[in-house]
């Protein structure tokens, strides 16, 4: 993401709504009606524009130059964000990358400005090419449920609701309200580019359909409703399916295991509404049949690892859970002089920074460290197993101070360096996954 340029305009107090603004007619009218329905509230809310800049195209430039001098008209708020995508050929399906990264940046913005509700201009014939979309991939019910008209978008401890208050409207619906309200838009080329699939549906697909039948796409549209509905009672189905099995560290396998041999469509279901829950892509019945057929296999205790939707997911004593690659740094907590921990003092550890003292290392296997009062020391491996600490969550660099070990990320820190007075410091293992 690029740096983004704000709005000169002071905010105000009160609630704030955010409208993805790309230019191109949906999100033309969009504004237009929040901006008028704001206008004629008593108490208005405060609106933001949002911009997402791909790169992808030499006119977006001026896109953004647009939809910038729009949200002046409106006298409302300003911002964007800049992807970098790179070239199709080197990092895959440009149409999925743009479309996550989308939502990443949108979920900034309104994290940023604190903005809890943000609207999107996705209209009846979009839901109908994302149900066709979805039937060629040969997606279950909850992929033809496409997109529904609220949703929640999260962003770190931020709640963000997505609205899509034009769902229920057909394009030439949109179209006859831009005319009749003389509002200018931008018309996208890349939208006549018959080889991404969506263009291809629009374009050749849906126009042949409604030769056939004149309501096709409001009765798609209408399917993805009813869909919709039967999914919701499908999650609830997992949930009472899932009582034994789902628990807050991961998904129980024996549990499972037993539900599938009763009935394999609830586990599969059940399955399905997990990886829902951590955000996680929708699996093929192939997907499915290999998991079922590893979990049969494998003993008791074993473990085992799928990748799936760009992460992993693990099998450690019995649980499945979803490990996430992770980074992170050490840092060096303050301690109150009041308080009555235990601490580094603080001294010898800033010298030790500044005279290049410090390290971090990795696991070499033999390391020990004393973490408690009249105990030796100990091997890492023990005080790993100990702790229930899985194996892909040992894998933080080990902080030395002069060549002696002075903290474990999940174990503790050498307590014969620890002092109980004076100005001190805790070593705590920040972590960010990602």
């Amino acid at each position: 993401m690029a740096s983004s340029r704000k709005s000169q305009q002071s905010p105000k107090i009160g609630k704030r709504i955010g409208v993805a603004l790309s230019g191109g007619l949906d999100s033309v009218v969009l504004l237009d009606t929040v901006c008028k329905t704001q206008a004629a509230n008593k108490h208005p809310a405060e609106i933001w524009a949002f911009h997402i800049h791909h790169g992808l195209q030499k006119p977006a430039d001026d896109w953004f130059i647009f939809c910038e001098k729009l949200a002046k008209k409106y006298k409302i708020h300003f911002d964007f964000r800049l992807l970098h995508l790179g070239s199709e050929s080197t990092q895959g399906n440009v149409e999925a990358r743009a479309r996550a990264g989308r939502y990443d940046a949108l979920a900034e913005l309104c994290a940023e400005h604190g903005i809890e509700d943000l609207l999107l201009a996705h209209h009846q014939n979009d839901q109908a090419e994302t149900v066709l979309l979805q039937l060629l991939r040969g997606a279950g019910v909850a992929g033809l449920a496409a997109m529904s008209e609220v949703r929640e978008l999260k962003n770190g401890s931020a709640k963000i609701y997505l609205w899509r208050p034009l769902i229920q409207q057909s394009r030439v619906e949109l179209e006859g309200y831009a005319k009749a309200n003389k509002l200018k838009w931008i018309e996208d080329p890349s939208n006549q580019d018959i080889q991404y699939r969506r263009n291809a549906i629009r374009k050749q697909i849906i126009p042949r359909l409604e030769k056939i039948q004149p309501d096709a796409v409001a009765n798609l549209a209408r399917s993805a409703k009813v869909l919709a509905e039967a999914q919701s009672l499908l999650d609830r189905l997992a949930k009472q399916d899932g009582s034994a099995a789902i628990e807050q560290s991961g998904l129980k396998v024996k549990p499972l295991l037993t539900l599938a041999q009763k009935d394999l469509p609830a586990a599969n279901n059940l399955v399905r509404y997990w990886l829902k829950s951590h955000g996680l892509a929708m699996p093929s019945q192939e997907r499915l049949a290999s998991w079922w057929k590893d979990l049969a296999a494998v003993k008791p205790h074993a473990q085992l690892e799928w990748l799936h939707d760009g992460l992993k997911l693990r099998l450690w004593r019995g649980l499945i859970k979803v490990s996430q690659e992770q980074v992170g740094e050490w840092e060096f907590k303050k301690l109150p002089a009041s308080s009555k921990t235990l601490g580094l003092p603080a001294k010898w550890v800033k010298e030790a920074q500044k005279n290049g003292l410090m390290t971090l290392q990795p696991r070499a296997g033999a390391e020990k460290i004393q973490i408690r009062p009249n105990t030796p020391r100990r091997s890492l491996k023990n005080l790993f197993q100990e702790g229930d600490i899985p194996p892909w969550q040992r894998q933080a660099p080990l902080l030395f101070i002069d060549g002696e070990l002075i903290a474990v990320a999940g174990i503790g820190v050498s307590y014969p360096h620890l002092v109980a007075t004076g100005p001190r410091v805790l070593p705590e293992w920040s972590q960010e996954s990602f």
